[in-house]
């Protein structure tokens, strides 16, 4: 059994890589042209959520660490956009967007929390 970093042991970050999983899933569908443009766009801007919760825990200060959480959010509202336009466009059905729609809105109140959270405890406040 390997050893386990840090940051797989947050909830959040379990979350954004189940995020990962549901993107690819879809996105394997999109049409070959698209590999490179919103594929690329898309599968990218949610491995972000994920990669910036991980790097963001191993930061020493709680301001460091908001400011990867708030990384995070930013690559989240990128995918919500990503995913939107891909309905739109419809190389998705919302049958298979609104699923994940609906995991990334719950994971941005969590991210959102969390780095509210780290701003508390950056100003001494609990």
């Amino acid at each position: 059994m390997r050893k386990q970093f840090p940051f797989e042991k947050l909830e959040v970050w379990q979350e954004a890589r189940k995020l990962v999983h549901d993107v690819y899933d879809c996105s394997r569908s999109f049409p070959k042209e698209e590999r490179f443009g919103l594929t690329s766009q898309l599968t990218r801007a949610a491995v972000s959520v994920a990669n910036n919760l991980a790097e963001g825990s191993g930061r020493a200060s709680m301001k460091d660490q908001a400011h990867f959480s708030n990384q995070a959010y930013g690559s989240l509202m990128e995918t919500a956009s990503d995913l939107i336009i891909v309905t739109d466009l419809g190389l998705a059905s919302e049958s298979s967007t609104d699923p994940i729609l609906n995991r990334a809105y719950d994971l941005s109140v969590r991210i959102h929390n969390l780095r509210e959270s780290q701003l508390r405890r950056a100003e001494g406040k609990t």
